[in-house]
């Protein structure tokens, strides 16, 4: 493994560090923020694991919240959670899909986080009573975060996301511990990579270039001159182009990409190699392949380029206004029809249309297969449940993941046995049937973040189960994110009427998975096996939803 040449002191990091340390790549963004810097991250990511390197990818968001669980999903797309239970940003699933990699929670830092830690040290007296400040304080601890997770013993490169644009308020700090890295340990150590984004003028009919200018202007007084630029466009972008950028940029025309908007985001680490980016980087840490490049990404690229016919599939949810809240859901839902040689036609249906009549529930004969995903709250709920009974009596294929686990039992309670007013604790609080009920290791927290039952937990699967049969095993680990569960109470009364518990923890204590045997599919879990589902690896519960859907359809 390459090491350092200046070994890195624990008064320019804000801790000791192995000397033995990872190739750092860091990656800032411009202009505009939504433009891709998570897939720009994972896509180099891509390259250079294929090239037989070992990758760890990491987001530093200047948000002050500690961790991404709190932020609502309808303003910041879904939660990801980590194996380990860490809840991040939605990158977090782009990183593990695009790497085949299990990350962990130090490959998420947030700036609640950063200070937190800052103010914890100082009431320690670890700062032996100096001033504390902005520099160097708080960018050591930044750079603490960063070489713990760029664990030198297990990573070849180590590649630090900058969220947020050049020029934000909150995020100059970052930049500044960034900017820190390149003396800390030597230029030929640190890679830095700059995405911008060229608007397209209607009355010139060109793209313009001077907003990616400014943006590398701005930069560069902070300190950074990128190595590389990322140019992304909705238009094709000229030749002509990157020469003037270059020119005014002082990024050499060769290390500049341009990635206009693709038809999978699947495509990106193509256009990288065709720019020949992984040379570039390797030759800038004077490295070289360590084996010959894996070909399995090529192989799922050909598959997504193949015409297919196409699977309709509804997905009843209720934060429609930002699709990105079903991120994970999306990809591995499209990973499995792939797999199916399938292209999946996403039908939205609102919940809360259902709910008061404007969707007419006969309308869901015409998909192949419905999802109803997690979600918190009451809104939406009962269109999701009036869903779920339409596929439990139409015996259309169904898959309900946490929340859509939770209303499955709901909805067998009210029309199977009978139980009218069967819910859940979580909207009914003093309800006398909540079918579905608070944990009980839950009962007594008052914290909100990061106090759900988080992470990889292992499950058992019953013995001659479709979803042992699924699996193909008797004992797996699912990532979960929850507070309530199946009232094991209930729990006779519904086995004896059909309801099948194909999944529950080793001890048999937690309800983990609910099938239906006289239905073509029909499985829901208390989990999120999205968040393990990869492009090249579907998860084989989509698979088979996907499966049982192209038959239907």
């Amino acid at each position: 493994m390459p090491t350092s040449k200046k070994p890195q002191s624990s008064k320019k990091t804000g801790g000791s560090v192995s000397i033995n340390k990872p190739k750092i790549i860091v990656v800032t963004g411009g202009v505009l923020s939504g433009l891709g810097k998570g897939i720009a991250c994972a896509s180099i990511g891509n390259i250079l694991k294929r090239q037989g390197f070992r990758v760890n990818v990491q987001k530093f968001d200047p948000y002050l919240n500690s961790d991404a669980g709190t932020l609502n999903p309808s303003e910041h797309g879904e939660v990801f959670v980590t194996v380990d239970g860490g809840e991040t940003d939605l990158d977090l699933g782009h990183y593990e899909r695009f790497l085949d990699e299990s990350l962990t929670k130090d490959s998420s830092v947030m700036a609640g986080n950063i200070y937190a830690s800052v103010i914890e040290n100082e009431r320690k007296g670890a700062y032996l009573g100096k001033t504390v400040q902005v520099i160097p304080h708080v960018t050591n601890m930044i750079k603490q975060h960063l070489w713990k997770a760029a664990d030198g013993s297990k990573y070849d490169f180590h590649i630090a996301e900058i969220g947020g644009t050049v020029g934000d308020y909150e995020g100059v700090v970052f930049h500044e511990s960034m900017r820190q890295l390149r003396l800390d340990v030597g230029p030929e150590n640190v890679l830095y990579v700059h995405l911008v984004f060229l608007p397209y003028l209607e009355a010139s009919g060109e793209v313009k270039t001077k907003p990616a200018q400014n943006s590398v202007r701005d930069l560069r007084n902070i300190g950074i001159q990128p190595d590389v630029l990322i140019v992304r466009s909705d238009y094709s972008i000229p030749g002509k182009v990157l020469g003037k950028l270059s020119q005014f940029t002082n990024v050499p025309e060769n290390a500049i990409i341009p990635v206009p908007t693709l038809p999978s985001v699947y495509e990106v680490p193509q256009i990288m190699e065709d720019y020949k980016l992984d040379q570039f980087i390797l030759n800038h840490f004077n490295l070289k392949p360590k084996k010959t490049k894996d070909q399995a990404w090529n192989k799922l690229l050909r598959t997504i380029q193949k015409e297919k016919p196409k699977l309709k599939i509804a997905m009843v949810g209720k934060y429609l206004e930002m699709k990105d809240t079903y991120m994970s859901l999306v990809e591995a839902l499209k990973s499995a029809a792939w797999a199916n040689g399938k292209e999946i036609d996403l039908w939205w249906v609102d919940a809360e249309e259902i709910e008061n009549g404007k969707f007419e529930l006969q309308k869901l004969n015409k998909a192949a297969g419905v999802v109803v995903p997690g979600g918190f709250g009451k809104r939406g709920t009962e269109g999701k449940i009036k869903a779920i009974q339409f596929t439990r009596e139409q015996k259309i294929p169904y898959l309900g993941l946490c929340l859509g686990m939770q209303l499955a039992v709901i909805e067998f309670a009210r029309n199977v046995l009978g139980i009218e007013d069967a819910s859940s604790e979580e909207f009914t609080p003093k309800g006398k049937n909540n079918v579905i009920h608070f944990m009980e290791e839950q009962k007594h927290i008052r914290q909100k973040g990061g106090t759900m039952r988080l992470g990889g937990w292992p499950c058992s699967l019953k013995k001659g189960t479709k979803a042992q049969k699924f699996y193909g095993k008797s004992l797996v680990e699912e990532r979960h994110r929850h507070r309530y569960e199946f009232n094991n109470t209930y729990r006779d009364q519904m086995e004896a009427k059909g309801l099948v518990i194909s999944g529950t923890t080793p001890d048999e204590s937690l309800v983990e998975i609910i099938e239906i045997n006289d239905h073509p599919f029909f499985e829901a879990v208390q989990f999120h096996p999205e968040f393990q589902s990869r492009p090249t690896k579907p998860h084989p519960l989509f698979l088979n939803f996907i499966s049982a859907a192209n038959k239907r359809s």
